[in-house]
Order: structure tokens, then C-alpha cells, then sequence
């Protein structure tokens, strides 16, 4: 079964700085034969990559908010996972990482600008768009 599991971490570096006081959200995906063994890989590669990188930083908690298990995934349905909305305007940028790695972590600054979002500094393409 493949197991992804949705993870929200918070560091409490304010005390240090308040500019570094950091939040998020994040996934990890394992294929494991049981809940536990994932489980247990999770944890490890948390721990792994607070150890290889600049992830997890100060002292930080990370909170285990969500498991589930996928048998197969749909090929005529794209299937939706952790929609969030937020309230309020997105006036804070944030750091995203896709698919981090040893070797690298290809971390991108996003921010708002406007209604238009910037990755890196450079306007970002709209995916699609609905007026009513």
C-alpha cells in the first residue's frame, strides 16, 4: 500500500529572532506492506532530513496530522489531497521545496504580489482562472 502521511511543523526560533519564527506544512510518501512500518519510515526520514539539512532547524515540533493509505490511484481522475483555505490576504512569502533530496533540497521563495504569485522573484504563470 502506498502511505501518505501530512505532517505540520513549527520552530520557535523568535526567541532568537522574530523574523525566524517558522511554520508549515509538508508530505511524505512511502509504499510499505503496514501502517506501522510507514509510520516508521516517516519518522526516520524526518529525522534524517533535520540532521542533512536546514529543515526542522532550532527547536522545532512536528506534529503527524494525517495518514492515508492508497491501494491504486484512479487513471481517469486525478484524485485531491489537503486542500487548505486560509483566511485573510497571503502577505507573508514563503519557502517550498519539492521533492527534497541528499544532494539538494530545490527550495523556491513564493510570494504574493498582488493577486499574481512569484516564485524566486519571477511572476509565475496562472494555471487556470474562474470569474463569477
Amino acid at each position: 500500500m502506498i502511505y501518505i502521511g501530512h505532517f505540520l511543523h513549527l520552530t520557535d526560533q523568535e526567541k532568537k529572532t522574530e523574523l525566524e519564527r517558522r511554520h508549515g506544512e509538508f508530505n511524505l510518501i512511502v509504499e510499505a506492506e503496514q501502517t506501522e512500518k510507514a509510520i516508521h519510515l516517516f519518522k526516520e526520514r524526518i529525522i534524517e532530513l533535520r540532521e542533512s539539512s536546514d529543515f526542522f532547524e532550532g527547536d522545532c515540533s512536528v506534529f503527524f496530522n494525517q495518514l492515508l493509505g492508497i491501494e491504486k490511484f484512479s487513471k481517469t481522475k486525478a484524485t485531491m489531497t489537503n486542500y487548505k483555505s486560509i483566511a485573510g490576504d497571503p502577505v507573508m512569502p514563503f519557502i517550498g521545496c519539492s521533492l527534497p533530496t541528499s544532494e539538494g533540497d530545490a527550495c523556491s521563495v513564493y510570494e504574493w504580489k498582488d493577486v499574481n504569485l512569484e516564485i524566486d522573484s519571477e511572476k509565475s504563470d496562472l494555471f487556470i482562472g474562474f470569474k463569477s
